[in-house]
Formats: structure tokens, sequence, C-alpha cells
């Protein structure tokens, strides 16, 4: 055997090898979508965020936002780059405090390169600085940035944050959240969770909002203008944030008295739901020209139009069942969406019965005899309903039929049980169809594979003998006093 002898500077060349991890050539970049085949571009791939931290100014007369964000996430394989889904113009990027180059890709990519590849599991910290004008911004022709007289607000589904923060846009992955935004005085900034202080200087005021619990990122919500705020505490202990848009007009009076209701009936849905799973409740109605509500978590958008004809208790019961159904439990993948808007829409039918305006069994026998056997209503498969029928209103009616049948199915007692165990069961986090089929046969100790079938995945109207329903049978039903106002609820989310 010869001794081979190294010199010093060949060994501390040979020691850097060996400080370069065997696996480097497994650094590649992260998937440009999270693996959503409903929508492949969204969300990304390679990390998981677990905060988001947004410091913004906001300039109402010019629609100009600038900012900055920091994101706290842990990498989930060996990266060489990430993306972030983003569609403002960005001037810096820092990752673990080391300027990082950036691109842009496809219709909403920022494609981040760090410094140094990040190995697998490494906490990171990423800073992006931007600024623009949301407004002037737009990805598959459309935007979901909407301009008010006095503001802005941010609210849609299933995208909204592309165009005001960078994110892993997908409820997938679900981060808490501080909102921090400078507006000009005498303007308010609104977003979710509870206020934790304000601050003004210079002519403008800061507003500070805390979001203690995940949050899918289609579910932050930010609304800029003159508001008139206010503030309650409901029976049950829930603190409460409603704000109306100060030029509402004649629908001033019909939104509050509908959403001045929320404590009420977020006392009330927990009764059904189980206890209330966030810090805070609430609503606003800007003056936008929408014409859709959205469960934006803790803080729901109303599009004033739905108040248009009076008030409507039914609408707010729709988005705060969310709350439960879609936002503590939010969905794996866009296909699950019935578990959001089925138990959603079967709340209304729940608050109808409570009213004396019609039983959910008359509203299912109503729904269940209004569409003919070749009605396109039953082509759509609420369990899987596909991206251009995702908010079909089979997804809300037949939707809810399924969990009527359920209920026939399994009887009271276990159906309750379920549809307050679920929420616990799975709370922060995310479930789809099958897990909650698996829930349901766990707790009534059935086998509801062929139910869930039935209702949920078959093009086909379920035969009169499916539905349980003694007027289903009948040729026609007779329409519940409450339809009327749940169907005006049907462009809602």
């Amino acid at each position: 055997m010869h001794r081979r002898i190294i010199a010093p500077g060949a060994l501390a060349a040979a020691s850097l090898m060996l400080a370069i991890p065997a696996s480097a050539a497994s650094y590649a970049p992260g998937a440009p979508g999270i693996g959503d085949p409903y929508y492949p571009a969204y969300g990304n791939g390679g990390y998981d965020v677990s905060h988001y931290d947004l410091r913004l100014k906001y300039q109402p007369a010019t629609d100009e936002l600038s900012g900055t964000a920091t994101i706290l996430a842990r990498t989930t394989q060996d990266l060489s780059s990430f993306d972030l889904d983003f569609l403002l113009d960005v001037s810096e990027v820092r990752v673990n405090g080391a300027k990082a180059s950036f691109t842009t890709s496809g219709q909403h990519e920022l494609v981040v390169t760090p410094k140094t590849p990040l190995a697998k599991g490494t906490p990171i910290t990423v800073v992006v600085r931007y600024s623009g004008v949301p407004s002037t911004k737009s990805a598959y022709g459309f935007n979901t940035w909407h301009r008010t007289p006095d503001g802005a607000v941010a609210a849609d589904e299933p995208e909204a944050a592309w165009w005001w923060y960078p994110s892993n846009d997908h409820p997938l992955d679900k981060a808490t959240y501080d909102v921090s935004v400078a507006v000009p005085n005498g303007t308010q900034a609104l977003s979710n969770g509870t206020l934790q202080s304000t601050s003004s200087q210079l002519g403008w005021t800061r507003y500070n909002w805390r979001q203690n619990k995940p949050q899918a990122t289609y579910l932050t919500t930010l609304a800029v203008g003159k508001f008139d705020i206010t503030t309650s505490t409901s029976e049950g202990g829930v603190p409460v944030v409603n704000a109306y848009s100060k030029d509402l007009g004649d629908n001033d009076g019909a939104a509050r008295a509908s959403v001045e209701r929320t404590g009420e009936l977020v006392d009330w849905l927990s009764g059904y739901f189980g206890p209330y799973p966030f810090s805070s409740a609430g609503g606003y109605v800007p003056n936008t020209t929408t014409g859709y509500a959205l469960e934006t978590q803790t803080r729901v958008y109303y599009s004033q139009k739905q108040f248009a004809n009076g008030s409507n208790a039914s609408v707010v019961v729709h988005e705060l069942a969310h709350q439960w159904y879609g936002d503590s439990v939010s969905l794996k993948g866009w296909k699950d969406i019935w578990i959001n808007e089925g138990f959603a829409r079967y709340a209304q039918w729940l608050w109808s019965e409570h009213e004396g305006e019609g039983t959910t069994q008359e509203l299912a026998d109503y729904v269940y005899a209004s569409h003919p056997a070749d009605d396109a209503f039953w082509k759509v498969e609420p369990g899987d309903p596909g991206p251009d029928n995702q908010f079909d209103i089979a997804v809300y009616d037949r939707g809810a039929l399924a969990i009527q049948a359920l209920r026939n199915a399994v009887g009271d007692d276990s159906f309750f049980a379920i549809l307050k165990g679920w929420p616990q069961e799975h709370a922060y986090g995310n479930a789809s169809v099958a897990d909650f089929e698996a829930y349901a046969e766990k707790v009534s100790g059935k086998s509801l594979s062929s139910l869930f079938d039935t209702w949920l995945f078959q093009p086909t109207k379920p035969g009169a003998a499916a539905a349980k329903g003694a007027a289903v049978a009948k040729s026609a039903a007779v329409r519940p006093k409450s339809w009327k106002k749940i169907a005006a609820t049907n462009d809602v989310h």
C-alpha cells in the first residue's frame, strides 16, 4: 500500500468537495404549479408557506400599490429555483438575506433563483419589494382587482392574490397573515382577522390586521375606501367587525339589516357546526359593480347588489357557513368544491326550516321536481364538476340534495354528529370529498359509497326511491316560501 501525499492546497480543495452534498445533482426548479388538474399553473411546488407579512401603501386616487412581502416558508425538495404567483412589478427579491435573481414566466409566474441552492427542509425567508397599478394587470384575459369610487377591493375565487401580493396561490398551502396597509387619512383599510393597531403620520394612516389561523390565499381580502365600521360581540362571545361603503345609496339599509345579523347567525350556526373557528367574524359591503358574495375568511365580501331587492339573511348564512366548510376546512383540490358549496347551501336550507319558510326536505323535494331528467342540471357531477362547472348551480343545489339524501340515509342523530364533527376533525387543514365520505361512514357505521356515487358522481337524475322523500315522486312540488331568497344568492360563492 502506498500512502498518497496531499499538498495543503489540494487538501483544502478536497475538503470543499466533501462539503458539497452528494445529492447536489438533485437540485431542481420547483414546479410552476402545485398539481391541481383544474388549474395546472396555480400554486407552486417545492416549498410550503407558514406566514405572510405584507407591508403595503396604497393611493386610491391613482390605484398605485407598493410594498414589501416577507414570506416565511420551508423547502419540500432540493431547490435550485422556485415560483411565486404574482403580477405586479418587482424591484428586488432576497432569500435568507441574500439578493436573488428573478424573472417572469407564463401568465403570472415570478421565478426566483436564490444565490445558493436550497436543500430540502431549509427554512427560508423570502422578501419581495414591489409596486404597480393593479387595475392595469391581467392574466388569462381577466382582472380580479375591483376599483371603487373611493378605493379598491381584492376578493375573488379561485384567484385574487396575484394582483396585490406574491404567494403560493392554492388552498393546499394555507398560512397565517399580518397585513399592514397605509392609506391617506380619512380612508380605511380592511383585511382579515383582528385589527391589531392603527397609527397616523404625515397624512397617512396605517392599519395593522392579523389572521392568526391558517388561511387560503383566495380567502385573503383587502378593501380600501371610506367605510362606516361597526363593532360588536355576539352573545356567544365572538367579536364582530362589519363595514359599509358610505356611498351605497338605496342599498345601504338592506345591507345593514342583513350583515348586522352576523353575530346572531354565527351563534346559530355554531349549534350545527360546533364552536366558531376564528378570532373574529364580520363582513363588508363596498360600492362595487360585482354581483357575488365571497367567504373571505372572517371578513365576508358582499356585493351591494345582493341587497338590491331588500334584506337577505340567507346570503349571510351561506357565507358564514363557509367559515367552517371551506375556510377552516379547505378543499384539497378544486374538484372538491362540493364540500364548500353544498354545505353552505344546505345551511340556507336549515335556516329556511328555522324560519318556518320550508323544511330541508321540502326544499329538496322542490329542487328534485324542478329539474326533469333531461335537464342539464343532472349532467353536472358535484363531486368532480370540472373547472367549467365549478360554480354551476348543480354544485349548490344538487350538492345540497346529496346532503339531504345523506341525512335520510343515516338518520338525524348520526347526520348532525357528522355535520358538527367534520369541522373539528379537519380544523385548519384540507380535506377531499373522499375524506368526507370516509368520515360519514365512520360516524354512521354505514356503507355510503353507493349514495355518494349516485348523488355526486353520476350524470343522471337519481330515481325517486333514492331521494327517499314523500313528495319527490310527484310531478311537481310546492315551492317553499324561502326559495326566492335562496335563489337570489345563486351568484354567491
